[in-house]
């Protein structure tokens, strides 16, 4: 590599661009890996989100070594529990969707929508003031997300709201988060995120077995066969992966100029979801992406004008 690439990749800017960019990438071969151990070979969605997240946590241990036992001193633990259950409650419906076989470039312009969700409950649950340009700027957000969803549609289904059903709840994780900044140290939010996952996680397994008579206790974590297997285990470690170079990104940039790179998953999904399932977007998608994507810049661009 020459000196003039080195000095590229030490600038923080390019350098926190990339590390978005590649997080995106592993998250959207992420989600074809899912589909396929869901999808195509059957795996439950409540296993392939268990083991995905577990392995990725034990991927992760070093960092959580690193936070320490003091990171585990709080005064809000209900709220961290309430935390790390909407975040649970999003991932589960995310995973679902999946399986379902909710074409991915669907499902991923539809979670888009959390940003529009974080706008309104910042404004009914926090108290914080929205003006009317963001107001607006969200209502343009959802109508971008009829645009894509179609619900006038003949090929509506209910399980098309899934995503949409995970982004209300990574809305509310992102409330929690909020609300917890005020007084917790951010090691004791990432710990307790780390720490309770996996256990929520396995919750709902045991949930979706006791709720289907023809399960066994533990069949809401089997996995159907080793190819399932196999993606799993890539999943889990893209997950890693993923997370590490989203908390590089943003320890090496400013939120407000990292937060517009993650609207790369996009592109990235549609052309994971074209080459493992052949699935070809609608022209509407991109309409209605359009929309989500101009609305949710406006926010983000002035939320970063108001927090200091």
């Amino acid at each position: 590599m020459d000196q003039s690439a080195n000095l590229t990749l030490r600038n923080p800017a390019i350098l926190a661009g990339l590390y978005m960019v590649g997080a995106g990438i592993a998250f959207a071969a992420v989600n074809s890996l899912t589909q396929l151990a869901t999808l195509t070979h059957g795996t439950p969605s409540t296993a392939a989100a268990f083991w995905q997240y577990l392995l990725a946590f034990f991927i992760m241990l070093p960092m959580v070594s690193q936070l320490g036992s003091g990171a585990l001193k709080t005064k809000r633990p209900v709220m961290h529990v309430l935390r790390v259950i909407a975040a649970s409650i999003g991932v589960q419906l995310w995973v679902l969707g999946l399986a379902k076989g909710v074409p991915i470039w669907q499902a991923i312009a539809l979670i888009m929508t959390s940003t529009f969700f974080v706008t309104i409950g910042a404004a009914l649950i926090l108290r914080e003031t929205v003006g009317w340009a963001r107001w607006a700027a969200t209502l343009l957000g959802f109508v971008g997300g009829m645009i894509i969803l179609e619900p006038w549609a003949e090929g509506f289904t209910i399980n098309s709201l899934l995503p949409v059903g995970a982004a209300l709840f990574w809305a509310i994780t992102s409330l929690f988060t909020k609300e917890l900044t005020k007084t917790e140290h951010s090691d004791s939010i990432t710990l307790y995120l780390l720490l309770l996952t996996a256990p929520a996680n396995a919750l709902f397994a045991f949930s979706a077995a006791q709720g289907n008579p023809e399960m066994g206790l533990l069949d809401g974590f089997a996995i159907s066969n080793n190819m399932a297997l196999i993606y799993i285990i890539a999943a889990g470690l893209l997950v890693a992966l993923a997370q590490f170079m989203i908390t590089k990104a943003y320890a090496t940039a400013d939120a407000a100029y990292v937060q517009p790179f993650d609207h790369l998953k996009l592109p990235f999904n549609v052309l994971g979801g074209l080459l493992v399932f052949g699935w070809v977007p609608t022209g509407n998608l991109w309409v209605g992406a359009a929309l989500i994507i101009v609305a949710s810049l406006y926010i983000a661009q002035r939320e970063a004008k108001r927090r200091p």
